[in-house]
């Protein structure tokens, strides 16, 4: 039988009560998959993780950079920012790949994510090397990745350009915080990639609650001059 799981979630302390609401369709094995954490952590095991990295992308970027190349559906779309994924992680290092018991999700499923991560193929590759080493079933990893895709919100700025631009890719930074008054700047970081702006990351406890990221996972793209290229 199933209960409320935001009420299940804020009584036993994983998140304060602004998650209320936010959380309506997650399952309960969602969240016992995220009260069940491991103490002592063992490399490349379900559940077995300290926080969670989520990656968004900005889809005309990535689209130059290579998807243009693959003839990708997503790219003949006006997506701005994409939900690339939501990464298990440890203060240094992360698992990926893990062996799980929970059976491989469905096509319908990977289908139904297309809307945030551009395309299906994404989002079944997140689930191999990522979404099985969260120690949830794949349903309640999607879930929990839309969730964290809500929880930020991302710049309208972005999306007003009519022309490439050339900036500081810390300007994007800025703008994130900006618009997410309850993140700090050691909780987001910008990369780049062959001189375009590539991704913002957030780090989130596991109860998705912005968190400063690990040691290992902070390295901001120095570029004065990245570019970003409008929606198409």
């Amino acid at each position: 039988m199933r209960q409320s799981v935001a009420g299940l979630i804020l009584r036993l302390g994983l998140v304060p009560g602004l998650m209320l609401g936010l959380v309506p369709g997650l399952t309960l094995g969602l969240t016992l998959g995220l009260v069940l954490a491991g103490t002592t952590a063992r490399a490349d095991s379900p559940g077995e993780f300290d926080y969670y990295i989520m990656s968004l992308s900005w889809s005309p970027n990535w689209c130059a950079l290579e998807g243009d190349r693959r003839q990708a559906p997503q790219c003949d779309q006006d997506y701005g920012w994409t939900l690339h994924g939501l990464w298990p992680q440890n203060e240094q290092g992360w698992p990926d790949y893990c062996t799980t018991h929970e059976p491989a999700p469905s096509r319908k499923m990977t289908a139904g994510m297309t809307d945030i991560m551009g395309s299906s193929g994404l989002a079944w590759h997140q689930w191999k090397k990522h979404g099985t080493c969260s120690g949830l079933a794949p349903d309640d990893y999607f879930a929990l990745s839309r969730v964290a895709y809500d929880r930020i919100r991302r710049p309208d700025v972005f999306r007003k350009l009519n022309d490439p631009v050339r900036l500081p890719a810390s300007v994007v930074e800025e703008a994130f915080l900006k618009d997410n008054p309850d993140l700090t700047p050691d909780m987001v970081t910008v990369t780049c990639q062959d001189g375009y702006v590539q991704e913002v990351r957030v780090c989130f406890t596991r109860g998705l609650e912005p968190r400063p990221c690990g040691g290992g996972t902070r390295r901001d793209c120095g570029l004065d001059d990245a570019l970003f290229t409008p929606l198409r």
